[in-house]
């Protein structure tokens, strides 16, 4: 029996790596009920794991030619990936909470009704400066900002190289600003 199984995880995993979507399918069916629980267990968050158990089965399905069924098992291939998009997670909500504590302490207590009428005016004239960037450059920045992912992140999201990432990011702040100076909006207190 246990050589009836191994050679049906290896028929599984050389269908993957081939690309047979039906082996996607399959390997899902197998392990992203491990992914969610290890997420679970680490994030504490429902949303938090699901999320992560989507993003391993997406990076896992993008990078299968990197997966060498001949070095490792398919689900201790998963289960690596998984790891890092954990870890991923943490640091995401780390920086997260970095924020929400600096914002918390530099914003007093008494904001204005005109203060925030002026914030949302200019995270509104921010997002229209975004679409005005166009493609793929807007969505660079959303990912960069909204999604906070790193340049090699949105790199692989997008599969595009890296050093067009970051080009794209260089030049479209410096578009931002410019904009923003010529609104007068990033020159406000």
């Amino acid at each position: 029996m246990g050589d009836t199984v191994d050679l049906h995880a290896d028929d599984l995993a050389a269908r993957f790596a081939a690309g047979d979507e039906c082996a996607l399918a399959e390997a899902y069916g197998r392990w992203s009920s491990l992914v969610y629980s290890v997420a679970l267990r680490s994030l504490g968050s429902v949303a938090d794991a699901e999320d992560v158990t989507q993003q391993v089965f997406v990076a896992a399905w993008r990078g299968r030619e990197g997966y060498d069924p001949g070095r490792a098992r398919l689900s201790t291939w998963v289960m690596g990936i998984a790891r890092f998009k954990i870890a991923d997670a943490h640091a995401a909500a780390a920086r997260h909470r970095t924020v929400v504590e600096a914002t918390a302490t530099a914003i007093p207590e008494e904001v204005t009704t005109d203060r925030m009428a002026e914030q949302t005016t200019l995270r509104l004239l921010v997002a229209d400066e975004l679409d005005r960037l166009g493609e793929p450059a807007g969505t660079i920045l959303r990912l960069a900002y909204f999604r906070d992912l790193t340049h090699v992140q949105i790199a692989d999201e997008m599969r595009l190289p890296l050093g067009t990432v970051k080009s794209h990011v260089r030049r479209s702040l410096s578009r931002l600003r410019t904009r923003l100076e010529v609104d007068g909006a990033a020159s406000r207190p």
